[in-house]
């Protein structure tokens, strides 16, 4: 991530959104509609708060498009000490998706959701990067869509 520190440091890990939080107002008027919306969502960094941040969802489902629709939804499930709600993010004009493994924490059932960083994409998108606690996700997009949800019952 080019402002979003999330790295792994002795026994932890150390996360910082200021610098992106500092950046945010010079670009978010060029990030799509919806990719605005969720970056300057209230207590999207709230790292303490436990309704709407991301830190700590966890990695659900990857749900990409079975056609050349350029669609692409992650799902995300509530941590159940900190989030009532989970997350579902769907990606409009998909031109780019990976996932990379970085890390060997063999000790965490899931992965789960460290914090994320979304930029203008210079095709008129965004990228919308997410740091997991063993891997990053990558999308390059047109737009997406972030909606809070009750989790699935199973």
């Amino acid at each position: 991530m080019k402002y979003v520190t999330a790295v792994w440091q002795d026994h932890g890990f150390f996360l910082d959104p200021r610098a992106y939080l500092d950046e945010l107002p010079r670009f978010s008027a060029r990030l799509p509609p919806g990719a605005r919306a969720f970056a300057c969502a209230p207590g999207h960094y709230d790292i303490p708060a436990a309704t709407r941040c991301v830190k700590d969802l966890e990695l659900a489902g990857i749900r990409p498009a079975t056609d050349k629709s350029g669609v692409l939804v992650l799902e995300f499930a509530p941590n159940r000490w900190k989030h009532d709600e989970g997350l579902r993010i769907g990606y409009s004009g998909v031109r780019h998706f990976s996932v990379d493994h970085h890390r060997a924490i063999d000790w965490m059932r899931v992965d789960t959701v460290l914090l994320d960083e979304i930029l203008p994409d210079g095709d008129g998108g965004c990228t919308h990067e997410i740091a997991l606690t063993d891997a990053s996700i990558t999308v390059r997009c047109d737009d997406l869509e972030a909606v809070w949800c009750a989790p699935a019952l199973t």
